[in-house]
């Protein structure tokens, strides 16, 4: 007999020696039970979602798009419009009438790009408003803090832009997946075109956001660049949201460096970008060589934001709308109906994750988080935008090909604004998970 049913049976005879009537024990414990412990259970005609992106801070341009996503997600999801990438997806278990017939209703909050404001939406919106999965996040910062929450609370959590090697790495949790690529994968699909546009012999100079993604992109594209036998001559942490960036630019034109790695994101590539070429950086000859930048992690709105500046800059990407295969093309055509401009690569990773959680509800036959947590384990499919992909089951990581851009040196329009160099095979930039650790863990978090 456990200790705690003997602590328990004492103390029980003991109150009722004093006349005290104990409460029964809270399960704060969850596991594979029964279906009305999982966390916001949906009993009546709708079910919640939780959209949770940056409307303020410096990814905001990312998270407005995100949630034009998502509410468009919404619609499809319901059967309004023309379904999108419910066509053209492998999957065929949804059927434009909600998540298992129920109604798809959803709430919104705004993380700031801050982890604490993040939380503390996700949270309410778990609490008060009963979401029963949240998405969204344009910041790894925000991804790792809401998972690790959603992991506590027994909600899935599928993560919209997140880059950072973490999310799926050391900071993974069993009620956390990602759609969208890594660092590791950036500095594995960027390193040989870097090496045939740039050669062998070159010196970079890193500025890096100061926090989680930031760490984990200038490693991953510092070893990727090292290995072609490229020397690291200095790597500067800045601060997100910094708007001047020249005190960080300044040294770098002194430096003997020919090549700038901006391992920045957001507004604040925009303004790192921006005042880069200002200082003359990309005019420059530095050891018998032209001067380069590099964006590790683009997209079409960092583009637009820099303007000509952006021009020629390699970069990767998770996805394009230029892309040319049917699944692209639906969600271009659907969302460009909707709001009457292409959607970004921010937009598209949530819309995926959205339906991806819809379709792993219908297929599991329940809202039951460990039972939905099953079906997107080790789920492979099509038909999304990047090739034949794995959910892979050990991290909750999707591998899938991933993108090379250039910044378009000739646009045709006002959103021709990035080109694709490459597609890289997803077997190009697939890993062992354990490179990073982190453990899932067990399915044990609390209830509501």
């Amino acid at each position: 007999m456990s200790k705690f049913i003997m602590n328990r049976r004492s103390l029980l005879r003991a109150g009722a020696a004093a006349g005290v009537t104990l409460a029964a024990p809270m399960h704060f414990v969850r596991g594979a039970y029964a279906a009305d412990m999982s966390c916001n259970m949906p009993t009546g005609s709708t079910v919640t979602l939780g959209f949770n992106v940056p409307q303020t801070g410096p990814y905001a341009d990312e998270g407005a798009d995100e949630m034009k996503a998502l509410m468009l997600a919404a619609k499809h999801l319901n059967g309004e419009g023309d379904g999108g990438m419910l066509a053209t997806f492998s999957s065929k278990a949804l059927k434009g009438n909600g998540i298992l017939g129920k109604k798809v209703n959803y709430v919104t909050g705004d993380t700031q790009t801050k982890s604490d404001a993040a939380r503390d939406s996700a949270k309410r919106m778990i609490e008060k408003e009963g979401a029963v999965m949240i998405t969204g996040g344009s910041s790894s910062g925000v991804a790792v803090a809401v998972q690790s929450l959603c992991q506590d609370m027994g909600v899935i959590f599928m993560a919209g832009l997140t880059h950072s090697n973490d999310t799926t790495g050391k900071d993974k949790r069993r009620y956390g997946f990602r759609h969208f690529f890594n660092a590791y994968q950036s500095g594995e699909a960027l390193a040989p075109v870097l090496q045939q546009e740039y050669g062998s012999d070159r010196r970079a100079y890193h500025l890096t956001a100061d926090y989680t993604w930031g760490w984990t992109q200038e490693e991953s594209i510092k070893n990727a660049t090292e290995g072609l036998g490229w020397e690291t001559v200095q790597t500067v942490k800045t601060p997100v949201g910094a708007g001047d960036f020249s005190q960080y630019i300044a040294p770098v034109l002194n430096s003997g460096a020919d090549v700038l790695i901006l391992n920045h994101y957001g507004g604040d590539m925009v303004n790192s970008l921006t005042q880069a070429v200002q200082f003359g950086l990309k005019d420059k000859q530095v050891n018998g060589k032209n001067f380069e930048i590099v964006v590790p992690l683009f997209s079409r709105l960092m583009a637009r934001g820099a303007g000509d500046a952006a021009k020629n800059i390699l970069g990767s990407a998770n996805w394009n709308w230029s892309l040319s295969d049917d699944a692209s093309q639906a969600f271009v055509k659907s969302f460009g109906a909707e709001y009457g401009f292409p959607p970004s690569q921010a937009a598209h990773t949530c819309y995926v994750q959205a339906l991806l959680y819809g379709d792993a509800v219908e297929r599991a036959g329940t809202f039951f988080a460990p039972e939905v947590i099953k079906a997107l384990e080790g789920f492979e499919f099509d038909g999304m935008g990047n090739g034949p992909t794995l959910y892979r089951a050990a991290d909750h990581q999707c591998m899938k090909d991933v993108l090379v851009v250039r910044g378009n040196p000739d646009p045709q329009s006002e959103f021709d604004l990035l080109e694709v160099v490459k597609v890289v095979p997803r077997a190009d930039v697939e890993y062992d998970p354990a490179i990073f650790g982190g453990e899932l863990g067990p399915d044990t978090a609390k209830t509501c």
